[in-house]
């Protein structure tokens, strides 16, 4: 039976990259985000009808989490990949940072991502097989000035990562963390960095169709060469 995949974080740019990229190689791909972007969600699934399934949920809210990987497992198909792909980057002078913002950021990269990670499991474990991606950023590795929040919560992602693939690896299930340590090439970025999105002309941008590709690269990867964590930037980037 082929695998059903489910997209945490179907945003506009990567998030619809990696949802097409599955899709176009024949698997059914639910794709979601929050219900406030359900038109949003259903214009994506136009794109490769059948095939790309919308499903819109708050990741934050446990219920709903569970409810959702219940729904997919009874009427879509077994879960075989899970790509967790919520963004959540703020910036705010730790002194602006106020305890809503902080909080917010947290369950959107991590409190979600462990409510995912988990349901994953869930359904996984009793199969013996299953893949689950976890999306980073270079926060993951080092909080920049202004990023307290946000490197706070992709810190929690990347370690809530690294247990898993411990604990579900023995149980053959590839638990993954891809660190983009680049600006991506989207609209946003055009809109509020214009001169970093300059460099786009020079391939100084990741684009959203590459890291796709790697998504897909790891969802296919043998079991006896898994990778964990890979980083990914553009040659003009300094790490």
């Amino acid at each position: 039976m082929t695998d059903t995949v489910l997209v945490i974080g179907a945003g506009d740019a990567t998030g619809s990259a990696i949802v097409r990229k599955f899709a176009d190689n024949g698997l059914n791909v639910v794709a979601s985000r929050r219900p406030v972007n359900t038109a949003k969600l259903e214009a994506l699934a136009s794109d490769s009808p059948g095939n790309i399934i919308p499903m819109a949920v708050d990741a934050r809210d446990e219920e709903s989490m569970i409810a959702l990987f219940d729904r997919i497992e009874s009427e879509v198909g077994p879960l075989g990949c899970v790509v967790f792909n919520i963004g959540a980057n703020v910036y705010f002078p730790i002194e602006e940072t106020t305890s809503r913002v902080f909080r917010k950021v947290w369950e959107m990269a991590t409190f979600a991502g462990f409510l995912a990670g988990r349901e994953a499991a869930r359904v996984m474990r009793p199969r013996g097989k299953g893949t689950i991606i976890f999306t980073g950023a270079t926060a993951s590795m080092r909080g920049a000035s202004g990023f307290s929040a946000f490197a706070s919560a992709k810190f929690g992602l990347r370690a809530l990562a690294q247990s898993m693939a411990r604990e579900l690896g023995p149980a053959g299930i590839h638990v993954a963390h891809l660190v983009v340590d680049s600006a991506i090439d989207t609209q946003w970025i055009a809109e509020n960095f214009p001169d970093r999105y300059a460099l786009g002309a020079q391939d100084g941008l990741v684009k959203p169709e590459d890291i796709a590709e790697i998504y897909w690269q790891l969802y296919k990867q043998p079991r006896s060469g898994w990778v964990h964590e890979l980083d990914m930037r553009p040659y003009l980037e300094k790490f």
